[in-house]
């Protein structure tokens, strides 16, 4: 006997039963709602991987900026800018001196403390930065070339006080040491030329430098300040 098509449609199997009772639509449409799931979870996983990337992203911007700013906030500050002086200020507290300039060997044993002018070695003292007292002889040496020498109490002068000072200061043509015995926290000097300060804050450091400050009026002037003598401690 011939099986009817209803005879074939059927099967032992409860699963496959199921599967030869759907229709061709109802397939179709499991297949499309199959296809619609995997495209849907794919475009989230998309979605996640965008996010992930622009989080990130935005991270390392934040971090890039923060570098920046932080480079641009904790930065030394630029050397202070002076044209050179000799204008014939009067600035309060001052004292001026009568010092012959004369080559000598040896130390010399000077008038003013510390000495502003008079008899000094023939080598001058490299202007810049010393952490420790650096040789009267050479220091003066360089006041005749128009420098300033900047002397502090390091007992009284230190941490931000001392970044306060240095602050003030030129690139060139500057000594800036501490010094023993001092009878002020801060002491400048110039061919000549002295005044002493109690702080790093006081105005006339700038109004100092503003006239002496490779002045004309030295024995000196533009002679060099660099090339000669590094005493220890320079920074």
């Amino acid at each position: 006997m011939t099986p009817t098509p209803a005879d074939q449609r059927k099967s032992g199997n409860p699963a496959t039963q199921a599967e030869i009772n759907l229709t061709v639509k109802q397939q179709r449409e499991q297949k499309r709602q199959a296809k619609l799931a995997e495209y849907q979870k794919q475009l989230a996983k998309r979605r996640r991987s965008k996010l992930v990337w622009w989080i990130v992203g935005s991270a390392a911007v934040v971090v890039i900026v923060g570098l920046i700013v932080a480079s641009i906030v904790f930065a030394p500050a630029p050397p202070k800018q002076y044209e050179p002086g000799s204008e014939g200020a009067e600035i309060e507290g001052v004292e001026t001196f009568e010092n012959a300039t004369e080559h000598v060997d040896g130390t010399v044993d000077y008038e003013q403390n510390p000495p502003a002018g008079g008899p000094h070695n023939p080598v001058w003292l490299n202007c810049g930065v010393y952490d420790q007292p650096v040789p009267n002889e050479n220091a003066v040496h360089s006041l005749e070339h128009g420098a300033v020498w900047v002397t502090y109490d390091a007992d009284e002068v230190t941490g931000e006080e001392l970044d306060t000072l240095k602050s003030q200061l030129p690139s060139s043509y500057v000594i800036l040491s501490p010094y023993e015995g001092l009878d002020s926290p801060i002491v400048l000097s110039n061919w000549n030329h002295q005044l002493k300060l109690d702080s790093a804050d006081d105005e006339r450091i700038g109004e100092f430098f503003e006239e002496y400050w490779r002045s004309q009026n030295v024995p000196e002037p533009n002679a060099a300040c660099t090339g000669a003598l590094d005493a220890p401690g320079k920074q």
